[in-house]
């Protein structure tokens, strides 16, 4: 059973806070969140609750923003649940949540083990591919002036965190160093099968992306 009033208010809250923040990490991307969460959540054994609050918060204070400081998220989430008067254990839980929810190039190890984790993290990541992820990442790599594809600079799968954080490749290599990478890393049965479909749509993008690069029919 899900706290309605505290979900209203928090989504009232994330409006705000994200009113004038990048495209691909706005309300809207929070809100694509919620819903996937929400449909992967019906077939799994979890605290809505804190699936709610944990896909609305999550990118409160991305660490892209704010010079890579992965602190201001979980501070600003923490305040936020604190003046709602929201019991502890659903504040500590979703605080751990936005803290262990990030790819950061695939080098971020969990520190939690919860259903309501894998519910979330799914839910962000079948957000990053697709039509939606496509779109997603050109407008960061143009929010961050990066080209667009550049046949010299090659595909690095093995980034360190740090440097995965600080990539200025051009935006076409994100499909390799993450996103194509993302269906195996899926965590419920839902969200693998949703993720197949959207993969295989940015496969069928590359495809044609390629061909048009090559001047090819």
């Amino acid at each position: 059973m899900q706290d309605q009033t505290l979900i209203s208010n928090t989504i009232e809250f994330v409006k705000k806070e994200l009113q004038s923040a990048e495209g691909g990490h706005d309300w809207f991307h929070v809100e694509r969140v919620y819903k996937n969460a929400l449909l992967i959540g019906q077939s799994e054994d979890v605290d809505m609750t804190v699936v709610s609050l944990g896909a609305l918060l999550h990118d409160i204070a991305d660490s892209k923003f704010h010079d890579g400081d992965e602190s201001i998220g979980p501070r600003v989430a923490r305040k936020w649940l604190e003046s709602q008067s929201t019991n502890k254990e659903i504040i500590d839980h979703v605080i751990a949540i936005i803290k262990n929810i990030s790819y950061k190039g695939g080098n971020n190890t969990r520190t939690l083990s919860s259903i309501e984790l894998d519910v979330v993290q799914d839910a962000d990541r079948l957000d990053a591919i697709g039509a939606i992820g496509i779109a997603r990442t050109f407008n960061y790599g143009g929010f961050k002036n990066h080209k667009i594809y550049d046949p010299s600079v090659p595909v690095n799968m093995n980034m360190t965190k740090e440097e995965y954080k600080k990539s200025s490749a051009p935006t076409l290599n994100h499909f390799y160093e993450k996103l194509l990478l993302l269906k195996d890393l899926m965590n419920t049965a839902s969200g693998k099968k949703i993720a197949q479909q959207r993969h295989d749509y940015m496969q069928g993008f590359l495809d044609q992306f390629y061909r048009e690069w090559n001047g090819e029919v």
